[in-house]
């Protein structure tokens, strides 16, 4: 059978080796009076491929080919056989987190139904409820929604017949993260998803012997290309646990990895700090990570500090440094653009750049006595036929090396543009540059080419202009977090543009301190901002943690930390008398 279609794929797996492993679902319990245990449930190709014959019956009697299906499920268990029951039956799978209680969450959800006009939402008997709930909000109370744990009604496998697949049909709607405006829905053809498994392959290193495994959500292009399809397109068993159970307690993903045979993971860059800090060493005593080959960073900014701090963390159990691979990607171009192939010899080497010259459009290596930033390089295009430039987002003459531009891409992966917005798709799809090369994907990313490879420095959209000069906000972020071992994520923007001074919210980690002086605390971010950046800040508001809005891969969003500081909708933190 030729591979043309994502169904293709999982077909071919479940007709020559119905019993062999396609996935290893973990999930973690605490009996009472024991310690905690890691359980394993495998799932295998011809019971996948059972499952999604069912779903797909069923969204056929009822007319769905076609149709775009909200897919809301937080377990791997549920989540799966959504995905491919869809795919079978030609609707259009939407993945989407479920909504959790917070506003930013319920809008993100809202702002999907209505912008893909849904016919069906897919989700489990927890959140069925709450979720019919909140669309009836915006008038889709007709939306049918199937809990599909609760689904004793599906029709038999048998009942199932291939309605045809198109390579060049839209496969998955993959709505961008949001952090810097409202999410959108890019079209992702069978073809852009299997021409980056191509490149992934080609980056990782990956084959037959490997086993991906990991926590990323299925919503973000990272946990469905990279740790979800990758797995069922090299035929291993992929490993995968809930992004809850990571949540509660991140030292579990490096169980996991440890435990489980793990070679290929990865994500956001919090997410290996967050492994750094919390994991105590009773967890790290029990861990061996000799095993893990590949540890992806994939997200926006990849830091050098990071990864260092992990690897010194660990190197005790086995890790090696050399693992890291840093990469860049966005949806639009289903998930992989760029990055470090793995097997390079030695760890990634940041390039301290100087600061001053990033604001002026230059890349030039840092100046005893001047602010420097650590750029990690994120490697080069890793297949034929990818192209990346870097352009002059005015005008759209291609940068020489060395000169700060945006990052334009095209290539097999990228998508053929967003779910009914024509006019954003022109805008952004189709780059053209002053020699007349066009189809580009304008990423809206800021990066620089050096010695052939891949910078990221930051969004234009996140650029803060104060006083003529182009502020980076994460040059800033990173600096004042430096302060204090208690300063945790941050965000710095501008109340209104083309004023003097610079908001920064910076959360706090409180424990059981409460002796802390914050007003101290306040005085020396302002310092910080003034001496080294030559700003002003003029607003400097400490709070809780949580309180920075993140995407699900971990960059800060910063638009909308500015549209609840107007609001008054941030609350300062005190200290209880």
């Amino acid at each position: 059978m030729t591979v043309r279609t994502l169904p293709d794929l999982l077909l071919r797996r479940a007709e020559r080796e119905p019993d062999a492993a396609a996935y290893l679902l973990l999930d973690w319990h605490t009996p009472k009076g024991g310690p905690e245990r890691m359980h394993r449930r495998q799932i295998g190709y011809g019971e996948l491929d059972q499952a999604a014959r069912r779903l797909a019956a069923w969204l056929l009697e009822r007319g769905l080919g076609g149709q775009r299906v909200l897919v809301l499920q937080q377990q791997p268990e549920l989540f799966i056989p959504s995905l491919f029951g869809c795919l079978y039956a030609g609707a259009i799978p939407t993945p989407c987190p479920v909504p959790n209680g917070r506003r930013s969450a319920d809008e993100r959800v809202l702002s999907i139904v209505q912008d893909a006009q849904m016919s069906l939402l897919l989700t489990d008997r927890e959140s069925a409820a709450a979720v019919s709930y909140l669309v009836s909000a915006v008038g889709r109370a007709d939306l049918p929604c199937l809990a599909l744990d609760d689904s004793t009604a599906l029709p038999a496998a048998a009942d199932w017949r291939p309605p045809g697949w198109d390579p060049d049909a839209v496969a998955v709607l993959q709505y961008t993260s949001g952090s810097t405006r409202e999410p959108r829905g890019a079209r992702l053809t069978h073809r852009n998803l299997l021409a980056n498994q191509h490149e992934l392959g080609a980056l990782l290193g990956t084959g037959p012997h490997s086993r991906v495994g990991g926590w990323l959500p299925f919503h973000h292009d990272m946990g469905l290309s990279g740790l979800l399809l990758h797995p069922l397109w090299l035929g291993t068993a992929g490993v995968l646990m809930s992004t809850s159970d990571f949540a509660r307690r991140p030292g579990r993903w490096l169980q996991a990895v440890s435990e489980c045979g793990v070679t290929v993971s990865g994500g956001p860059d919090i997410a290996y700090e967050l492994c750094t800090r919390k994991v105590g060493e009773e967890q790290l005593a029990e861990l061996d990570l000799t095993g893990w080959q590949v540890a992806v960073n994939g997200s926006e900014p990849v830091r050098a500090q990071t990864m260092n701090a992990f690897a010194d963390r660990f190197a005790q159990v086995g890790f090696r440094s050399s693992a890291f691979v840093p990469a860049y990607g966005l949806a639009e171009s289903t998930l992989l653009t760029a990055g470090r192939r793995a097997g390079t010899s030695g760890p990634p080497r940041p390039y301290h750049a100087d600061i001053a010259e990033l604001e002026s459009g230059r890349l030039a290596p840092a100046v005893p006595g001047r602010s420097s930033r650590a750029l990690v390089g994120c490697g080069t295009t890793v297949a034929p036929g990818n192209d990346l430039r870097i352009v002059e987002p005015d005008t759209g003459r291609a940068l020489p090396e060395d000169r700060v531009g945006e990052i334009w891409t095209r290539g097999p992966s990228v998508a053929d543009g967003y779910w009914k917005r024509p006019l954003e798709t022109r805008e952004t799809f189709c780059g053209t540059t002053t020699d007349g090369e066009t189809g580009f994907l304008r990423t809206g990313d800021l990066g620089v080419l050096h010695g052939g490879e891949l910078f990221v420095t930051g969004r234009i959209k996140d650029m803060v202009v104060v006083a003529g000069r182009n502020l980076h906000p994460q040059d800033v972020e990173h600096r004042v977090q430096q302060l204090s071992e208690l300063f945790g994520a941050g965000a710095v923007f501008s109340a209104e543009p083309g004023r003097h001074g610079l908001v920064v919210v910076q959360e706090v980690r409180l424990g059981r301190r409460y002796d802390l002086d914050l007003a101290a605390l306040e005085r020396e971010v302002r310092a910080c901002v003034a001496r080294d950046f030559e700003v002003r800040a003029t607003q400097v508001v400490l709070v809780r943690p949580g309180t920075v809005r993140r995407t699900s891969s971990g960059k800060i969003q910063r638009p909308a930390m500015r549209r609840l500081f107007l609001r008054g909708r941030l609350v300062p933190l005190t200290i209880p008398g």
